[in-house]
């Protein structure tokens, strides 16, 4: 995954760490120091000089954008293996003068958790080691470290239990760190919520090197790590979830036609039902490309009605018949086991326009991933994906529906790209019943759906092309999503709508920040005075101090 890129990078920077040599050499020292006699956190230090940092770097980045950045790079990487290690790199980096970076997943839209753009030196630790889970079905709950992915949640999950789930992420891959501060919304969302919501308790490792629970930590920071992004004010070293009930068995379904002005209607009808249906239906749209730019393809925009329904296909048979007749449901295009997905790119010949499982739980993550459903559990313990790709994203909330005049412009722009998407997720149910200053999250009442703008590409020589294409479709779908402040989920970041200043100054964030959070930005940097009143944990977009 792009090695010559990483090396180049890395020989810049084993010429730039001359001149940190300082920060360097004192940081180890202190980390000598601070590690006598305690844990083996010496042997988990990397620097550029050494293989596992080149394997690191290369693991840490799902999207290789910025791999021929010099200075983006980390100065040295920590893997703990134990949460109490963790203090001695905050109190170390501190003392010498060197920033940080933590990465959970390493699926950050714009790569925060393991990069930075001002080019000061910075250490990176990476909590793939903390990776424990325990599970307790008498309390319905279950703690995890922030190193576990969501597949290993599920994939544990599973193993005790055929009726509990957890409201999280459609993908395997994503760490719990990043995503349950974030908010995370899943299929789940309409029926329990967000994974943010179904928080119970957490550690985090302050400033100060101090692992603290819940009760220490007081409930205006556990407030804030529920939504507010954790990284700005220290380490999410934990979170204890709450299980939630499932059937044995639930129903995935798809149903698929071409974007076009004879279908435009569907799109408007799914706008006025999907978020109001009975919260045990989730049914989302994808827009996708089919076909390629070779000489005779013909390409073809598809909208993919994607869902999920917590019960048999002959309880959700009436409720999609009623609001969607066209797609001429019936219980026995079922199948009772589950079947591996069908190949839905052909726009030049019949396509399959509908599927559907009666499948458990865990067999319903490995159709929204996109697995195999007949593969091995194990898969979720390691959901790796060959396909190296360049992406950047965006999104939007809606509050009233698009017009036909904005899926028309939809169509024009997907029809001048290669690989694009456009993902809709609806809200309401449970989402929508929670106000929206309980945690930090607050796309609540009022928003109909979420759209997630997406653009892919296979050559970073496309790149500055491929940014402008998903800007111009951004900018043009103004006049139909939320505004006053136009609204964004912090999960998937987005530079472009502001960046803090040299002095991270409040006034500055506020700009983006009211953006993802509205209200709630406010209280996040009083409390973040609070907890870092010197800013130590800071990026592009973390929360600004407000004393």
């Amino acid at each position: 995954m792009g090695n010559l890129a990483i090396i180049s990078s890395i020989l810049l920077l084993v010429i730039f760490r001359v001149a940190c040599n300082a920060h360097d050499q004192a940081f180890l020292k202190c980390l000598r120091e601070k590690a006598a006699g305690n844990g083996k956190i010496l042997e988990d230090v990397y620097a550029p000089n050494s293989q596992r940092y080149l394997s690191l770097v290369e693991l840490s980045q799902k999207n290789p954008r910025w791999l021929n950045s010099t200075l983006q790079l980390p100065l040295l990487i920590v893997t703990p293996q134990e949460e109490k290690e963790i203090g001695s790199v905050i109190v170390c980096s501190k003392k010498v003068g060197l920033e940080i970076r933590v990465k959970s997943g390493g699926h950050d839209y714009e790569g925060l958790s393991f990069r930075t753009q001002n080019g000061n030196p910075f250490v990176m630790i990476d909590l793939r080691n903390l990776n424990a889970t325990e599970i307790n079905l008498e309390e319905e709950s279950v703690w995890i470290q922030t190193g576990v992915m969501l597949g290993q949640l599920y994939y544990e999950i599973a193993r005790r239990s055929n009726v509990h789930a957890f409201p999280g992420g459609l993908y395997p891959g994503v760490g719990s760190g990043g995503h349950i501060s974030g908010g995370g919304f899943g299929t789940l969302l309409r029926k329990y919520g967000l994974a943010a919501d179904n928080v119970l308790d957490a550690r985090i490792l302050d400033v100060n090197g101090r692992i603290l629970d819940r009760n220490a930590m007081g409930e205006d920071l556990f407030w804030a790590l529920r939504g507010g992004g954790g990284a700005s004010f220290g380490v999410i070293l934990a979170w204890k979830l709450q299980l939630v009930r499932v059937p044995e068995q639930i129903t995935v379904f798809s149903f698929r036609r071409k974007l076009e002005a004879r279908n435009f209607y569907l799109l408007q009808r799914w706008q006025n039902i999907a978020h109001q249906y009975n919260n045990d239906i989730f049914m989302r749209v994808l827009i996708q490309n089919l076909g390629t730019n070779a000489p005779g393809d013909k390409k073809v925009v598809q909208m993919t009605f994607n869902g999920q329904f917590l019960g048999t296909p002959n309880e959700l048979v009436p409720l999609l018949n009623e609001s969607f007749p066209e797609f001429g449901f019936e219980a026995k295009d079922c199948f009772e086991e589950p079947i591996e997905k069908n190949n839905t790119n052909c726009p030049d010949k019949p396509c399959i326009k509908k599927e559907c499982s009666q499948v458990s739980w865990i067999r319903s993550v490995f159709y929204f991933s996109g697995k195999n459903m007949t593969g091995p559990l194990e898969i979720m313990l390691n959901p790796k994906n060959n396909r190296v790709q360049y992406s950047k994203g965006k999104s939007d909330y809606v509050k009233t529906p698009i017009p036909e005049k904005g899926w028309e412009i939809v169509q024009t722009f997907f029809l001048k790209e290669q690989s694009p998407m456009m993902i809709l997720d609806p809200y309401g149910g449970r989402v929508s019943e929670i106000a929206e200053d309980e945690i930090p999250f607050p796309h609540r009442k009022g928003n109909l759906f979420n759209i997630q703008y997406l653009n892919y590409w296979l050559d970073n020589s496309e790149a500055n092309g491929k940014l402008t294409w998903i800007h111009n479709l951004y900018t043009q779908m103004e006049p139909f999503v939320a505004n006053s402040p136009r609204t964004s989920y912090i999960n998937y970041k987005d530079l472009d709508l502001g960046t803090n200043d040299k002095d991270y100054s409040y006034s500055t964030a506020k700009v983006w920040g009211e953006k993802y959070f509205k209200g709630n930005f406010e209280r996040l940097a009083r409390v973040k005075g609070k907890v870092d009143p010197d800013n130590f944990f800071k990026n592009e977009q973390s929360i600004p101090v407000l004393l």
